[in-house]
C-alpha cells in the first residue's frame, strides 16, 4: 500500500491525506489533489453560476426543505439562531435599522402612509418599504417581496 500519489492535475507527488477519499479508486482516493479538485469545482461553478443558482433555489423549495426549515426555527437552536442572524444584521447595517426604525415611527405618527398595493406591479399584501437612499428616511418606495427582490437585483444595495 503506497502513502503518496500524483496528482495528474498538478503533476506533484503528495502524501493520500492530500486526496480526497473515493471508495471506487484501486488505492481509495481520488486521483486529483484536494486543492486541485478545489479549484476545477470554483471554475465550474463560476462558468454555470446561472444553473447553480436554478438548482439551489428549486433544492430549497422542496416541501421536505421548507418543511425542515420551519421546523428548525420553532426549536430553541433555531429561536436563537434568528436572534442572532437579527442581531448581527442590526449592528452591521446600523443606518438601515436607523430608516426602518425612521419610517415605522412615522407610520404610526401619520406622518407617512404605508401603501397597501405595490407600486411598481399594484399586488396587494405584503409590501415592503424600500429605501433608494438611506440618507432620506421618509423617502420610501413600497414595493411587494417580488418587485424588491427584483430590484435590488438590478440596481444593487442602494446607497448607504
Amino acid at each position: 500500500m503506497y502513502d503518496s500519489k500524483r496528482c495528474f492535475k498538478c503533476n506533484i507527488n503528495q502524501p493520500l491525506t492530500k486526496f480526497y477519499k473515493h471508495k471506487q479508486m484501486a488505492d481509495g482516493h481520488l486521483n486529483k489533489c484536494i486543492e486541485c479538485t478545489k479549484k476545477d469545482t470554483k471554475e465550474n461553478t463560476a462558468k454555470n453560476i446561472e444553473y447553480y443558482r436554478e438548482y439551489d433555489q428549486q433544492r430549497a423549495n422542496l416541501p421536505k426543505r421548507v418543511y425542515a426549515r420551519l421546523m428548525y426555527s420553532q426549536t430553541e437552536e433555531g429561536k436563537k439562531a434568528l436572534k442572532k442572524a437579527k442581531e448581527k444584521w442590526i449592528a452591521e447595517n446600523v443606518v438601515k435599522r436607523a430608516a426602518q426604525i425612521i419610517v415605522g415611527n412615522a407610520i404610526r405618527a401619520g406622518k407617512i402612509t404605508k401603501m397597501s398595493n405595490c407600486s411598481e406591479c399594484g399586488k396587494a399584501g405584503k409590501i415592503h418599504g424600500h429605501h433608494d437612499d438611506y440618507a432620506y428616511p421618509l423617502s420610501v418606495r413600497w414595493l411587494c417581496p417580488i418587485c424588491h427582490t427584483k430590484w435590488h437585483k438590478i440596481n444593487g444595495e442602494g446607497k448607504v
